[in-house]
């Protein structure tokens, strides 16, 4: 098992998607959802420059992978079991509007279709490149509530911004056993994203989401 970890720049509820129960990652982080398996834990790490100031040495979220599912196999799990996962543009509810099921197999596996929601078609490349979706039943979203590490464990803060990293193996047991033992109820979103509050009208929404995924590094 690994202990993934990298530096959360943009929380807007997307990806991760912290809602309904289920934390997902179906969006964005190509190679991190290529490399995680089932049992590993993935961290995203506070910003120095986040919207809400200086929360470098935080938990923004955490989630211990309970399934890895093909994109199309997502989409057809979000269809039966999870609906609210799929955007809904129109919908007053920011957590609707935030889905990332976003595509859609309808068609096949070879001809994935787009529903509207934060990205354009200018992202599809980066997204499907990506082939699964890290799915989570056991996980902590603090989003602009974010948690600050132990001293112990400032070294797994040792990320390059915009990488993810498996480097921190000596810490997996720690972390876990920190995070696990935090009085803390698990599996729903204890804090909002960070970047809801600058996201308001539609329009506006999905050009800066897509552009700024379009130039974030992997």
């Amino acid at each position: 098992m690994k202990l993934f970890t990298y530096i959360l720049r943009y929380d807007d509820g997307t990806a991760p998607n912290p809602f309904w129960g289920v934390c997902s990652l179906a969006i964005r982080k190509p190679a991190l959802r290529l490399a995680a398996e089932v049992g590993d834990w993935v961290v995203g790490l506070g910003s120095a420059e986040s919207p809400i100031g200086d929360i470098s040495a935080h938990v923004v979220y955490a989630m211990k992978v309970t399934s890895k599912m093909t994109l199309m196999e997502y989409d057809q799990f979000c269809k039966t079991f999870l609906p609210k996962k799929k955007p809904d543009w129109r919908n007053h509810d920011y957590r609707m509007r935030m889905g990332d099921c976003i595509y859609n197999f309808v068609a096949g596996p070879d001809n994935p279709k787009m529903r509207t929601g934060v990205h354009t078609e200018e992202n599809m490349e980066k997204d499907l490149s990506g082939l699964y979706a890290l799915v989570s039943k056991q996980y902590y979203y603090f989003g602009d509530q974010p948690i600050k590490l132990p001293s112990n464990l400032y070294p797994i803060t040792q990320t390059p911004q915009g990488q993810i990293s498996a480097a921190h193996q000596e810490y997996f047991e720690d972390f876990v056993n920190w995070i696990e033992d935090l009085d803390i109820t698990p599996n729903k979103a204890l804090g909002e994203p960070q970047l809801k509050r600058q996201y308001s009208l539609e329009k506006e929404l999905q050009a800066i989401c897509s552009l700024r995924d379009l130039q974030e590094d992997e």
